[in-house]
């Protein structure tokens, strides 16, 4: 009986394990919410996990929110408190396919591509569409871009003695070397 659960098993995630995946536990995300004549609103994660199945172009990451440092430790303190609520919300996570993607056709010199998913942060699912840039070098997938989100669109509540010094739209922005699997 084990015998066949295990061919079983092994029939069902074939697939998985002939993919060409791609990975990286250092990549590196950014935001920012910066407004004229105030303190600059930025913050990155350099410990972004992200994995693309070079076969489908399917794609996801995670990010630990409290992974997000800021310049000002105040502000960072603010951040995890506050707004991204980041004990009750510990992760934000993005899945999603880069369109009309073929790793047979990446090249050396950079090519945009069109990624669309699913951001869920602060507990919300919503769609996001990104440009990106990708391509290939040295075995490995490089791949950068960004979008637009709105604090609003995520439940996050910005106290009304500080909307003026946050911006209403986030630009948020990642940079992947992804290492073949």
């Amino acid at each position: 009986m084990k015998n066949i659960i295990l061919i079983i098993v092994t029939l069902l995630f074939s697939n998985l394990i002939s993919a060409q995946k791609y990975s990286s536990k250092t990549g590196k995300v950014t935001f920012e919410a910066s407004v004229p004549l105030f303190e600059d609103v930025f913050a990155q994660d350099d410990t972004n996990v992200v994995v693309l199945n070079a076969d489908t172009g399917d794609i996801a990451s995670i990010s630990a929110v409290k992974n997000f440092h800021f310049k000002v430790k105040l502000m960072e303190e603010h951040f995890n408190e506050s707004y991204a609520e980041s004990s009750k919300y510990p992760k934000t996570t993005f899945t999603g396919k880069i369109l009309n993607f073929d790793k047979t056709k990446l090249t050396t010199s950079p090519q945009k591509y069109t990624v669309q998913g699913k951001l869920n942060f602060h507990g919300v699912d919503k769609a996001v569409t990104s440009s990106a840039t990708i391509y290939a070098k040295d075995g490995k997938i490089y791949m950068q871009g960004g979008f637009v989100a709105r604090p609003a669109d995520f439940n996050v509540k910005i106290p009304k003695m500080v909307t003026k010094k946050i911006a209403e739209t986030v630009n948020v922005e990642y940079n992947y070397a992804l290492v073949k699997q």
